[in-house]
Order: C-alpha cells, then structure tokens, then sequence
C-alpha cells in the first residue's frame, strides 16, 4: 500500500511539475532553476496533502467534539490569521527548506572533521541501524524530540526569544491552525537548530521529510479544540490536545519556576523526566469540567501582540529589540 501511494504521488508529482511549474520557469526565463524549482514543487505538494488531510479529518472532529464553543476573543484572535500562517508553513515547505539549505554547509563540516581524524555522528551506521530504516527513524524522532523538548524551554526561558515564541501564544481561541501561528525569526531559529542536529546525526533527507511531516500533523492535532479525552496510556504515549492545552493557559503556560510546563512536542516523557508535566488539563476533559482559558496574562492588561500577520511580525521583533538592549544595558550598567 505504501509502495502503491509512493508511486501515486511521484506521478503526481511529475505532473505538477511539467504542466505548470516547467512552463512558467519557462516563460520567465529560468530555467537555470529547474532542479530547485522540482524540489520545492515536491514540497508544496507534500504541504497541499498535510492541508487536505487536516480539512478533511481534524476539522470535523473539531466541529463535533469541541472542547470549547467559540468564546471571546479580539481581533487578533481571528482563524484568518491562523490559516495564513499554516498555508505559508505547509505550502512553502519551511522546516524542508532550511534542511535543504543547510545540508552542503553540514557535509562540509563533517568532511574537514573526517579530514581531522575525527569520528562523525551516523548513527543509524554506529549502532547497526542502516538496514532497519523503521528503527533507525524511531531513533531519530526521538532525539530530534529530546532536541525539540529544550529548544521549547529556551523559548519560555530566554526573554530575547520568548518575545518572538510569545506571538504563538497570544491566540485565545485555540484550533488546529493555531500551530503554526509563530513569529518567522522564531521558526527559522527553531528550524535551523533542529535540521543541523539531523544532518549532524545523519538523517537522510526522505527521512528529514517523514519527521517533518509526521510532527507538524501530531502538533496541529494537540493544539485542536477537540474535546475528546486520550485514553490514559496513548495521552502518556503522545502529547494530547488536553495535555497541550494547559501549556497554552493562561496563569499556566508562561508562569512559574519552569516559565510554564508541558513543554513536550510529541513525547511526555521529557516532561515527566524533567518535572515538568501536569497532567491537570486531562482531568479536566475527562471529568468535562471548565477548561483552562488560553492565551498569555498581561494581555488582559492590554497588551497588544498584533491583530495580523504582519503586525505580529513587527511587534515579535520589536519585543526582541527592547529585550536585547534591555539585556544589553544591565550588562553595561552591572
């Protein structure tokens, strides 16, 4: 059956790609482009199935389970905003992209290290994984997850980046798009760090692709309003939306020893390792109790983080200016 989708949507692809893509770079004269250009159009139509999958099987999950019904939210909590940014994530193939760009840098580096006379990072070769690609996959989301689990405490506890992560949290009105609502600075910082890792270790770039794709549509289920409590020994398994959630309440996500909690991107068990994890927002879904109200405190005093795109684009990197002089003068003045 894999076997038989693969070849589907390598046809797919191929049409794509000749019907309309090879004539536009035609008629701009760019041919030069061709190979990157059947690269990215890949990417795309990797995003176009994600985008099809969720509409087709989250979105009426949402509709018939909700967790909440639509309760007050501001103009800058608008499911609009949201889709933008995932069709701009999905479809332009961000997290693929930074791969792509980093790949020659990192074969370089491991080159001089060979060059050296020092040891490189295959592990799927180092521990007997290169005929076992199910395996060695599971071995590289895990600590690709592990990687992810700390970058996502940075983003809490660094002032500097957490003025850029806080754009991810503002929204009140939480769905499945809310996922990739996520100033590009932040991405891009997360991104580059997670693809440098991978290329470190010796990911394979289809593998690179399945991780990708597999986390981004696990992330999008998590921050869904869907209020149909996991069962005990999947919500310990995999991050659910009720475990989720409660990183994104307000009082909660942002607060506290930890500056927030359940900061696990696909496996709990960082959060439980670490002492992290509350297991709170499930006790309240499976007992259908008031939810935790989302978003980030001081917004109840006013403070704006941008009714749009590019609003919150510009105050994330406004916040990050102010934070790192801020950062800048106590140094000076200390």
């Amino acid at each position: 059956m894999i076997d038989q989708f693969m070849h589907w949507f390598a046809a797919m692809h191929t049409v794509l790609f000749e019907s309309l893509v090879l004539p536009l770079l035609s008629g701009l004269g760019m041919l030069a482009y061709m190979e990157d250009a059947f690269d990215f159009t890949e990417w795309f139509l990797i995003g176009a199935l994600e985008m099809a999958f969720l509409a087709l099987v989250i979105v009426p999950l949402e509709r018939y389970f909700p967790a909440e019904r639509r309760g007050p939210g501001g103009v800058g909590d608008r499911l609009s905003i949201d889709l933008t940014y995932t069709l701009l994530h999905r479809l332009g193939g961000f997290s693929i992209l930074v791969f792509a760009v980093l790949q020659p840098l990192v074969f370089d580096l491991k080159q001089i290290m060979r060059d050296g006379g020092l040891p490189t990072l295959e592990l799927d070769a180092a521990l007997g994984l290169a005929y076992s690609p199910i395996w060695a996959a599971l071995l590289y989301v895990l600590i690709l997850d592990f990687v992810d689990y700390w970058i996502h405490r940075a983003q809490h506890r660094w002032d500097w980046w957490w003025a850029l992560h806080a754009i991810h949290h503002s929204q009140r009105r939480m769905t499945l798009w809310t996922d990739n609502r996520n100033h590009l600075l932040d991405d891009l910082l997360r991104d580059a760090i997670l693809a440098f890792v991978a290329l470190l270790i010796g990911v394979a770039p289809s593998q690179f692709v399945g991780i990708v794709v597999f986390t981004r549509i696990w992330q999008s289920l998590q921050h869904a309003n869907l209020g149909l409590p996991f069962p005990a020994a999947i919500g310990r398994l995999l991050v659910s939306p009720a475990f989720h959630r409660l990183h994104h309440g307000v009082t909660v996500g942002h607060q506290g020893d930890h500056r927030g909690l359940n900061f696990a991107v696909l496996f709990p068990v960082w959060d439980m390792l670490f002492r992290t994890a509350d297991w709170s927002g499930d006790r309240r879904f499976a007992a259908h109790q008031a939810l935790q109200a989302t978003g980030i405190e001081d917004q109840s005093r006013g403070v704006d983080y941008g009714s749009g795109f590019w609003s919150q684009q510009w105050i994330g990197l406004r916040n990050l200016v102010q934070s790192v002089l801020g950062m800048s003068k106590g140094v000076s003045s200390g």
